[in-house]
This record gives C-alpha cells, structure tokens and sequence, in this order.
C-alpha cells in the first residue's frame, strides 16, 4: 500500500470523528501500518458539517494533511457537495443513499450507495449508522484487516455497547461484499 487518503464527512452527531478515529486505530495500533488522523467541524456540536481525514500508509508520513483523498464517504448531502471536488478522479464515492444524492460524478469514480442510517435503525441502533458506514468502507476497499477493524472498535466505542457496535459493523461488512459481488459481471457463454 502506498499512501491512501481517506475522507469520512457528514454532519456533527453522526460519529463521523469516530469513525475515523477507529479507522485510523485499526490502522496503526493493531495492522501496524503508517497512520494519521485529522478532524474538522463547524463551531455546532451538533447538526454542522464534520469531516474526518485519515491518512494509512507503509511508510512514514511526511504530510499529515489531506492532498487529494482516493475515498471519499459522504452521510450528509452538504458534505458530498462540498468535498466531492477533490476526490481522485479514479476515486471511490461511498454516500448514504437514503441521505445523499450525489451530484455529477466522473465515470472514472466508482460510486457505492449504501443505506447505513436505515440498516442502523432497523437494528434497533440508530446511532450505529457510523459503524455500519465504516464496516462497509473497509469491505469495500480493504484498507485494514477485519481483525484490526473488529479490535479498534471494541476499544472505541462506549463502555457496553461494543456488543451491538459489533453487530453493526457485520451488517455493514455484509452490504459490502453484496455491492462488490453486484459490480462482479460474468462473461456469458457463446452459444
């Protein structure tokens, strides 16, 4: 892996920090990887636009700041608006397809919807659709093992709810290789 820039964004009280608080976690404390982590909200602590920058890479990291992120997960429709113009042009664009219609998009960017915040409150955990956006992150592009993915939440999230934290993690996991296995085409048979 060379440096992979990761950008989570939406709004304040979604867990946004969080979650890539935890990314960045499984990153260097359990795949021993190169990482940093960045944060940035409105002066709203709830309600305002939030973002999260991660940065994973093998080797040290002279630049701790976002250049141009490869990925990019937006769960609010202000942030895919307002960090969609820097995303790679071969970028991934993850949105929360129940609360996000994203814009004109280059064909060159790969483009997942996932319905995180209704997957989360059908599970009874409305404040799990971070965890269940995460979960479908790293299904999606594998940036850390699902071993240090399911640690760094476990040490993460608030003291008894790890349980269903985990839980959500798997749903999102689960969306995940269902997206990828939609974008898989078979050849068909000449016949």
């Amino acid at each position: 892996m060379t440096r992979r820039e990761v950008q989570i964004s939406g709004f304040g009280g979604q867990g946004i920090v969080l979650a890539g608080y935890i990314l960045g976690k499984a990153a260097a404390i359990y795949d021993g990887m190169e990482a940093t982590f960045t944060q940035s909200y409105g002066p709203e602590s709830r309600g305002g636009a939030c973002s999260a920058q991660v940065i994973l890479a093998d080797e040290p990291i002279h630049y701790p700041h976002l250049i141009q992120p490869q990925v990019l997960v937006a769960m609010s429709q202000q942030a895919c608006n307002t960090y969609l113009p820097a995303l790679a042009k071969d970028g991934i664009l993850i949105v929360d397809e129940d609360l996000v219609e994203p814009p004109d998009v280059p064909s060159t960017v790969q483009v997942y919807r996932v319905p995180a915040t209704r997957l989360a409150e059908e599970m009874g955990f409305a404040m799990g659709a971070n965890i269940v956006m995460l979960g479908f992150l790293v299904g999606v592009t594998d940036l850390v093992s699902l071993d240090a993915l399911r640690k760094a939440v476990e040490t993460s999230v608030p003291g008894g709810t790890a349980e269903v934290n985990l839980r959500a993690l798997a749903k999102g996991l689960e969306e995940a290789r269902r997206a990828k296995e939609a974008r898989i085409t078979l050849p068909r048979e000449e016949g």
